[in-house]
Order: C-alpha cells, then structure tokens, then sequence
C-alpha cells in the first residue's frame, strides 16, 4: 500500500510524530495479545457495500444472517436492486432497521448503475485512492467508514475504517482527541498508522474494543496499553 501525502496536514508536525511514535508501542503491545492478523480473502465489492450497509447498528452475526437471506432469495445485486423494496425488507429484516436498509441498498445499487451503465465496482481498483473514496461517498448512506471498509478489504487499498470500537479504543489512548469525530479520525489515523499497517491494526484495535475496553465498564486492569491510554490515566490521577 502506498499513501499520499495530503493526509498529514490533518495534525502538526510535532503532534503527528508524537502520535505515530505512539502508535508504535501500541501497535507492537496489541500483536503480542492478540497476533498479527494476516490477510484473508474477503466480500466481493458489491458484496461489501450491502453487507456494510447491513452492518450499521447491529451486530456482525445479525448482518451474516440478513446478507445470506438475501443471497439466498435473490439470483444477483441486479435482482435485488429491482426487486419491490418489501420483499428487500422481508429478507433483512434480522438486521434490524430493515424499513430503512432496504431502500439504502436498493439506491445505492440503482446509483452504481446509472452512474456506470453496470451494477459493478471493480473499475475502483484502478482509481487514485482519494478519487475512490469521493465516488464512494457520492452514494447516499455511504460515508467515510464505508468507503474505507470496500477499498480496503475489498481492494487492499490504503484506507483506514473508522468504526465505533476504533473510535473509542483511539480516542482514550490519545491517538486522536476526546472531541475528534469519527468522520475527522479517519483522516488523522491514516496520517498516523502506517499504510501497509491499515489492516492489521483496524482488525486488531477493533479486537480490543471488543474484548477489553468496552464502552462500558473497561477492562483496564487486564489492558496491557495502561501507560499509553489518557483515559486510563485520568482515572487514576
């Protein structure tokens, strides 16, 4: 993965280097917990912007199980982009909000079509990183997290997803700040975590905010980045 440089305006000179020095420690603590997560294949691009939209405020087994229903109803995207949006509906319904994926998914496959005269992605692969996410993101529903969990996982592009576990882990350990949003973070850690780093470090700072430091009631005694984390040390000042 390559990177552009536009990204490090985002932070100072001197906060940048702090925070990457940082991130280095932190990086290195959470491979010996949890390893390093090699790269698997995953979700074909389409695949990946319907299951990311099922995705939103639910849980990953919940959005497994409405993404199946949906493959299993329907013969291809093109079926389910047609399709009356009550039988869409029905199919997600276990992914919860279904009244309001449904038509999400059925306009965003209709929006591929009519901007590309074919339900496809692939011509992303061979778009500049940034010219990438800009058309992603012209998608209603599709913001920066979306965009970066395709270009990512779906084209090993340099793009760094934001979801609310990295968003919370970052934000105590002090990578970004307490006021910093979702959507400003993705820039600010993409000018942080090194590019060829996106991936193990989405998967494994997401692991941590699932397993210890929890929205509520975080394991801090268990958590090895006690030294590192601004929340942590607040608590015990």
């Amino acid at each position: 993965m390559t990177s552009t440089n536009s990204q490090e305006a985002v932070l100072d000179p001197e906060t940048l280097d702090l925070r990457r020095r940082q991130y280095a420690h932190i990086a290195e603590l959470l491979e010996e917990l949890y390893g390093y997560p090699e790269w698997r294949s995953h979700l074909l691009p389409l695949d990946e912007l319907v299951s990311t939209i099922l995705s939103q405020s639910t849980t990953d087994s919940n959005r497994d199980v409405a993404f199946n229903r949906l493959v299993e109803r329907f013969a291809d995207w093109e079926a389910v982009r047609d399709a009356p949006v009550e039988d869409v509906v029905e199919a997600i319904r276990p992914a919860g909000l279904a009244n309001q994926k449904a038509p999400r998914i059925q306009d965003a496959l209709r929006f591929v079509t009519e901007q590309r005269g074919e339900l496809t992605l692939d011509f992303l692969a061979d778009m500049d990183i940034e010219a990438a996410k800009a058309w992603l993101t012209q998608i209603n529903g599709v913001g920066p997290k979306t965009a970066a969990i395709i270009l990512l996982f779906a084209f090993g592009k340099p793009a760094f997803p934001v979801d609310t576990h990295v968003h919370r882990v970052t934000k105590r350990l002090g990578l970004i700040d307490p006021k910093t949003s979702a959507e400003k973070a993705h820039r600010e850690l993409e000018a942080i975590i090194p590019p060829d780093e996106y991936y193990p470090a989405h998967l494994n700072i997401i692991r941590h905010g699932r397993e210890i430091c929890h929205a509520r009631r975080p394991r801090c005694e268990e958590c090895p980045l006690t030294s590192y984390c601004d929340y942590y040390q607040a608590l015990i000042r």
